[in-house]
């Protein structure tokens, strides 16, 4: 075995052993499985459940046969929660038959394998599979090397490749890990690289009770009684409009929400609070909460007994987000209350297991107890505002003995002893913190930096007289007294109309360079509602004037503002009554809102900005929001909440949020925050300058890397680039100088199109060059790095490939293209050349038989075992590179020749691929070959003929189901005795190659 085994398959099977787990080698997978298609260990199960259940031997049996036939995750996470019961012998009932006892552990068999091979349309054999009571719950994939941050690796596809070969695997899967033996990463079933996160705080333990990350990782998520808890409460499936999302935990949401149901167990406090900063998922915790409080599948407690829970908001818009995920997640029944009516009939009607939602508005006035507030336990969304005026007086007189739990997204104040007082615990601050910089460090949010623009826009109050006489010194004298004489105001200076012209041109100039090519969208926070109909008109026209096109222009824009009863009223003073007409035409009602926060929130959909004021600066997630341009002198927990409109993490061109300020408030910052603890918000707001300084250190730890390489000017620097691969010779030196690289250029993206990295940029462009040519080299595949760097530098770094010769010498053709064989004639290569050519056929052959394979397993596997002979001989020094060149073309041409096999035989190639199929699953004593020719004819007949496969069958379950039926009656006619497999592998070909669409069938004839 490699060293991926000796350096993390091992010890995490070894660690895994420490927890627990037994484990079951493969030499002994078929005693435990009814065939290499099943995955389910069946005598396992049986002696579990019946362990578990008291049932006899049969009814596990019968027991097994249903649950096998479960192919939905979300099913599956249902059965294994407990909902699954069926008809058991001398019962008038149906019996609840548990898969898993939550609440006796040892009543459990934990058990990991490793190699488990699981025969498909395309077999694959993941590394180590955990599973519970012989249901596969985990999969771990272990490869060298592995970074958190660094999420392209070859881990994630392979991750990726079994949830495409080998669903089966993932039915009951709960989530997934991957790990080098030090580092863990852990996403949910389907979730992509970008969601795979590690687990960094072993709450409860400490991490210095750990011997190594490791050991640590794998405890944080596999030690038994984690893992129940895991699955039985912190796994959602979130219903959204792009289908059906499965989410689990974060350590911080995990650590909280656990915290605060001990909190309830122990009765010692009543209440606790709990800071999770702006867009690490606070609302997801309260939902996770709920989960626990209510269903609590690992605790038996009387405190838990069917309580009562009440979510509150204070505002409309925090009210719908709240609920709406509630719902989304699937959380039993919760209730949101639509009128104060329907809150006082929920609380007052003294019944038990309620999940009621509402604003705390609904309490205005009640002061009645209600007879069992002590089943009662209140969540309330940011806390620190529902102690203002009497609201929270109104609460705690209708529920005086409930349990309190406040949660904030924005750190408390320093003097606000109220909410440390009605939420927290005398002495201990926060139950849970989570803050600014774990989220960022976490990756769980992108920082936000800041940048002042025009510095003589920004206005101090102090010099208001000053400025007014500059700005306004144009204006008749008649009107200047007018405006004296009722005295000059911040909102004269701010909306002056020469100011918001000038700064429409600036936002649309930055945002075309910065934040456009990436197809991320920008609010625009304005002063009051007057300034977004200026800021409205103004930037409709310079983007008219720079586009030609007055109607595009006016759809890039959408101001969001509440109405006013004024609005509509006529007015003598011109410009009053012209802000009216403004306020009345832009307006937009709340179903015309929802529509277009739905579109901002899409790449390629127009509005690409949102103006506002004061709406949509709390409780709006769009992820697509890149930079927000601020107009409005913001503070407090107000600044806070404004900037991570910001945060939330999109793609990975996304870096950072940047705070492009206008008002001032950047200068003035520590004021702006004061009222704060100043290790809470040190970097609520990082200084563009802090970035500037991050670039400069990340290029020189990268040239430093570079040490002993001699660049030249000139245009041709391959040769430079094979000498630093001489210097890189050792893999671990090439996977640390990838990793800085990418730091270095994700910095400069990030800064980008500020005039400081104008000096890094030849450098840049030389290091991305070679990160594209080395990666094949080093690791003998297709490079993706260009794919994630921004839209602003792509283009500038596909145009210094092209302009160095490099584009030529990385670019991968395929078998098809005549190109492709021009490596192969090797009359007057140099040594160094034909190592470039046989680098790059076997890049390319890779590509290529992975894409073989996947279109027909069956007929190509033979090619990828030649493929990773191949790649051991490459990296080995004796044989000379025009031996290894040769092999890769004998490979080339017999792929090329297999490809075009069907013609020899009058067997079109839909028609062969089937046979090939037909071929691989019979023995060798079956069927003569004219035979599998006629059978395999008969099947593609069945997929081409309009009567039994018509448009779209492929979309179709019960055109599927019919066609599968009719292919095993015809395997099984036809003698072959392995014929209940035939079926889905030949569904699977059938559906890749014969997919009929709009009328017109799209197979190969």
């Amino acid at each position: 075995m490699g060293g991926e085994w000796v350096l993390a398959e091992k010890p995490t099977i070894e660690c895994l052993r420490t927890l627990g787990y037994k484990y079951l080698d493969p030499e002994k997978h078929k005693e435990q499985r009814d065939g290499q298609n099943h995955v389910l260990l069946r005598p396992v199960f049986i002696k579990a459940i019946q362990k578990i259940n008291g049932i006899s031997e049969e009814d596990a049996q019968a027991a097994y046969l249903e649950l096998i036939s479960k192919t939905d995750n979300e099913e599956w996470s249902q059965l294994l929660r407990g909902n699954y019961s069926r008809t058991v012998p001398g019962k008038a009932t149906k019996q609840t038959i548990k898969i898993i006892d939550f609440l006796n552990i040892d009543n459990n068999t934990f058990t990991v394998t490793s190699q488990l091979y699981v025969k498909s349309e395309q077999s694959r054999k993941p590394d180590v599979v955990v599973y519970v009571n012989g249901i596969p719950l985990v999969i771990i994939e272990a490869k060298s090397p592995l970074n958190y941050k660094d999420k392209t690796g070859e881990a994630f596809e392979q991750i990726k490749q079994y949830e495409r070969d080998i669903p089966r695997l993932f039915y009951s899967n709960v989530f997934n890990i991957l790990t080098d033996g030090t580092n863990c990463l852990y996403g949910s079933t389907g979730s992509p690289s970008k969601f795979f996160a590690s687990w960094k705080d072993p709450w409860p333990r400490q991490k210095s009770s750990f011997d190594d990350e490791l050991s640590k990782g794998l405890w944080c998520l596999l030690e038994p009684s984690r893992l129940l808890d895991l699955l039985a409460h912190f796994v959602v499936f979130e219903k959204t409009e792009e289908g059906v999302v499965k989410k689990i935990c974060r350590y911080q949401q995990f650590r909280a929400v656990n915290k605060i149901v001990a909190r309830v167990v122990d009765n010692q406090h009543r209440q606790g609070l709990v800071w999770h900063t702006q867009g690490s998922g606070k609302s997801l915790t309260m939902v996770f909460a709920a989960l626990k409080l209510k269903m609590h599948y690992t605790i038996e407690s009387a405190e838990l007994t069917n309580p009562n829970i009440l979510v509150l908001t204070d505002r409309i818009d925090l009210d719908d987000q709240i609920s709406k995920t509630f719902q989304a997640c699937g959380l039993p029944n919760p209730d949101r209350m639509n009128k104060v009516s329907d809150l006082q009939d929920a609380i007052h009607a003294g019944a038990d297991g309620l999940v009621v939602l509402s604003t705390i508005f609904k309490f205005q006035g009640s002061e009645q107890a209600i007879d069992n507030s002590e089943d009662w336990i209140v969540m309330i969304d940011e806390c620190h505002r529902t102690q203002e005026k009497d609201l929270g007086a109104y609460l705690r007189a209708t529920l005086p003995k409930a349990r309190f739990f406040g949660f904030t997204g924005t750190p408390i104040k320093k003097d606000d002893k109220n909410t440390y007082q009605n939420f927290g615990v005398e002495g201990e601050g926060y139950l849970d913190k989570y803050g600014i910089d774990d989220a960022v460090a976490d990756g769980a949010t992108v920082p936000i930096y800041y940048t002042g623009r025009k510095t003589d826009w920004h206005i101090d109050e102090a010099k208001i007289d000053i400025l007014f006489d500059n700005w306004f010194a144009d204006l008749p004298e008649d009107k200047l007294e007018e405006l004296k004489s009722r005295g000059v105001s911040l909102s004269d200076l701010v909306k002056h109309p020469k100011r918001i012209e000038l700064i429409a041109y600036d936002i649309w100039t930055h945002f075309k360079a910065y934040a456009r090519p990436d197809g991320y969208k920008a609010q625009i926070v304005c002063f009051d509602r007057e300034a977004i109909i200026l800021y409205k008109r103004a930037l409709d026209k310079v983007i008219a004037e720079d586009l030609g096109d007055a109607s595009l222009a006016a759809s890039m824009s959408a101001c969001v503002f509440s109405a006013n009863q004024e609005d509509n009223k006529p007015s003598e003073d011109k410009r009053v009554q012209d802000i009216r007409k403004g306020l009345v035409l832009y307006y937009l009602d709340r179903a015309a809102e929802t529509d277009v926060k739905a579109l901002f929130g899409k790449k390629g959909e127009q509005p690409e900005f949102l103006i506002v004021c004061d709406k949509l600066l709390t409780g709006f997630d769009a992820p697509i929001e890149s930079v927000m341009y601020l107009d409005k002198p913001l503070k407090e927990h107000t600044l806070l909440q404004a900037i991570a409109r910001t945060n939330r993490v999109a793609d990975p061109q996304k870096k950072s949020g940047l705070i492009v300020d206008y008002i001032g408030v950047s200068k003035n910052l520590d004021d702006a925050l004061s009222s704060y603890r100043s290790e809470d918000v040190q970097n609520a707001m990082r200084d563009l300058d802090d970035l500037r300084s991050e670039l400069r250190a990340a290029h020189a730890t990268v040239i430093g890397l570079m040490k002993g390489l001699k660049r030249g000017k000139g245009k041709f620097i391959k040769p430079e680039f094979d000498a630093f691969v001489k210097i890189l010779q050792a893999e671990d030196d090439w996977f640390t100088f990838r990793r800085k690289a990418r730091e270095f250029i994700g910095i400069y993206e990030a800064l980008s199109p500020d005039p400081a990295v104008l000096s890094y940029t030849a450098d840049l462009k030389w290091i991305a060059a070679f990160l594209q040519y080395a990666t094949q080299v080093f690791e003998k595949k297709e490079a993706f790095d260009h794919k994630s760097y921004s839209g602003k530098i792509r283009e500038m770094l596909d145009q210094h490939l092209d302009a160095t010769g490099i584009s030529t010498t990385v670019k991968l053709r395929h078998i098809t293209d005549p190109e492709f064989w021009d490596d192969f004639d090797v009359e007057g290569m140099t040594e160094d050349d034909l190592k470039t050519a046989a680098i790059r056929k076997t890049t390319e052959l890779r590509k290529m038989v992975s894409e073989k394979v996947s279109d027909n397993p069956l007929q190509y596997q033979k090619f990828s075992d030649r493929l990773l002979a191949l790649l051991e001989k490459l990296d080995g020094s004796q044989i000379s590179w025009g031996d290894k060149l040769k092999m890769a073309e004998e490979l080339a041409k017999d792929i090329d020749a297999e490809s075009s096999a069907h013609e020899n035989t009058g067997m079109s190639e839909n028609t062969y691929g089937i046979y090939k199929i037909l071929e691989a699953l019979k023995s060798d004593d079956q069927i003569e070959v004219y035979s599998l020719e006629n059978l395999a004819s008969e099947v593609t007949g069945l997929y081409e003929d309009e009567g039994t496969a018509p448009t779209l069958w492929q979309d179709k379950p019960e055109l599927r189901k019919g066609l599968r039926q009719q292919v095993r009656k015809k395997a099984h006619g036809f003698g072959l005795t392995d014929w209940k497999q035939v079926p889905e592998r030949v569904e699977e070909f059938a559906v890749k190659h014969m997919s009929k669409r709009s009328g017109q069938d799209r197979g190969k004839s």
